[in-house]
């Protein structure tokens, strides 16, 4: 569990303000440091084979203007394209997030550590339903992201998560996720949020994340 956990410290959360062409969008921001050199990261967050592995299988166009489509949904269309330090994607969720385009964009930015590693920033901004935001706070993508880049770790570490959808159902990642969403109550709070409103946003995203085993549709 160490290791995992180790993981966990290793990302600075932020929750901000930014914008989309859609207007005033809220921000959840991931830093953190891998081991590996700038050229494996970017192969890393922009190779079809590569992203599956850590992120979701991708179909479609993987360069400058073109669309993809990921597994369970998400899609969007490729914005910014610089190797290796920048790739800018829109990111909607649902064939409903088309009549609202511009609503969600992710950035990531790497640059080249001093020992041969990389510093990496991801960057979602999104417009977020006004109920929405208040029951789950940043953490509702925030944990989200932790999971996938807990993922890209193990594989740029070369300890490749087999098989994603069983890894996430396991005691330590469960623990992680828990230990995710506290981290993401602790990033609203320092933006200013109301501790009673985080509290609860806290704990609504971890039963999202960690619901109760009676709870899962997978339980017979």
């Amino acid at each position: 569990m160490k290791d995992v956990l180790d993981e966990l410290a290793a990302t600075r959360r932020l929750m901000g303000k930014g914008s989309v062409p859609a207007g005033e969008a809220y921000t959840v921001e991931l830093r953190r440091r891998y081991g590996a050199d700038i050229d494996d990261v970017w192969d890393a967050i922009t190779n079809a084979e590569r992203l599956r592995r850590w992120l979701k299988p991708v179909t479609g166009d993987l360069r400058l203007g073109g669309k993809f489509e990921l597994e369970c949904g998400e899609h969007g269309e490729i914005l910014r394209c610089e190797p290796p330090r920048l790739l800018k994607v829109s990111w909607l969720f649902g064939p409903e997030a088309d009549e609202w385009p511009g609503t969600s964009e992710v950035e990531v930015r790497l640059s080249p550590g001093p020992t041969g590693d990389t510093e990496f920033e991801l960057i979602h901004a999104a417009v977020v339903d006004p109920h929405y935001f208040p029951t789950y706070g940043p953490g509702a993508g925030g944990v989200g992201w932790d999971l996938h880049l807990l993922a890209l770790a193990q594989l740029l570490a070369g300890e490749e998560i087999e098989n994603l959808s069983e890894f996430e159902k396991s005691s330590v990642v469960r623990e992680f996720s828990r230990r995710s969403a506290a981290a993401w109550g602790q990033a609203h709070l320092a933006a200013g949020g109301d501790p009673e409103r985080v509290a609860a946003a806290v704990e609504a995203t971890t039963k999202f994340y960690v619901p109760d085993v009676a709870d899962r549709d997978d339980v017979l």
